[in-house]
């Protein structure tokens, strides 16, 4: 093995690590779920999807990039009516990811990205890399790798709601691994929308919110997966790939700056949040 050109963080040897540290490249934490996505989709759908975007990027940028064993379980009691679904206490999440994000900045790693591919992680990886920061001298990021795809799957879309199970996942799953979808059992759903507010806490409602989904669907579905197809799959993942890569590219350059404290007394420096 090359262990150079290697981009996947577990099949290095803790010698070969030192070189990876020293080429300081940018460390990915895929974090997902393991959950419902209907019944044409497997339960791994958040995690099979991310993971791959990663180790698409890391397989293609191996000098600039290391993907870290995904992390496949998440924030889902809203999902947990529906059989198979494993939740994650938010407080026991982002302690978890934490510990990962300091071993790593612990060894040395500077710059630490966290990949999300469960929106309803999304607040929590964000307080991830705000307390990675706070608590090392390495700098860590949070995306959702569905943000860097957006733009692409507009001109390929053509449904109306990008939310769960639905032309999005379904295409780039399609993409991936066909064979392990159930396309004859593909249905439509929407959740309750008002003005404000809807049921699955869609980005285009200011309020935030969050209903237990067996409330208002059951078919575990928010969209409609029957317009997916593996060629819109494919536009998805090699703009999530790409865009990933550039993203990276970005981090690995970005300036880490010594504080400046702008006390003119004494502080106390034995206080510790």
């Amino acid at each position: 093995m090359d262990h150079i050109t290697e981009h996947r963080y577990n099949r290095l040897t803790w010698a070969e690590m030192n070189e990876a540290i020293a080429a300081q490249k940018v460390v990915l934490l895929p974090v997902a779920s393991t959950e419902q996505h209907g019944r044409h989709l497997p339960l791994d759908v958040d995690v099979f999807l991310c993971e791959s975007v990663c180790l698409e990027a890391g397989r293609r940028a191996p000098e600039k990039i290391l993907v870290l064993p995904p992390i496949s379980y998440g924030l889902n009691l809203h999902h947990i009516d529906f059989p198979g679904t494993i939740h994650i206490e938010p407080e026991v999440f982002i302690a978890f990811c934490l510990n990962i994000t300091k071993s790593v900045a612990y060894h040395g790693f500077e710059k630490i990205l966290l990949i999300n591919g469960h929106g309803s992680n999304t607040p929590l990886i964000d307080l991830v890399a705000r307390k990675t920061v706070l608590e090392t001298n390495s700098i860590c990021g949070a995306l959702g790798y569905f943000g860097l795809a957006l733009d692409a799957f507009e001109r390929v879309k053509e449904t109306e709601v990008m939310a769960h199970a639905d032309e999005f996942e379904t295409s780039l799953y399609l993409h991936l691994a066909p064979e392990r979808v159930q396309m004859d059992k593909a249905e439509a759903d929407d959740d309750v929308r008002g003005r404000f507010v809807s049921s699955d806490s869609v980005y285009t409602n200011p309020v935030r919110f969050n209903d237990f989904w067996s409330r208002w669907t059951r078919l575990g579905v928010h969209g409609d997966p029957t317009k997916a197809t593996a060629e819109k799959g494919e536009v998805i993942f090699e703009a999530a790939v790409e865009g990933l890569i550039a993203v990276a590219e970005e981090w690995s350059n970005w300036p880490i700056a010594e504080r400046s404290d702008q006390h003119t007394g004494p502080v106390q420096r034995h206080i510790r949040w």
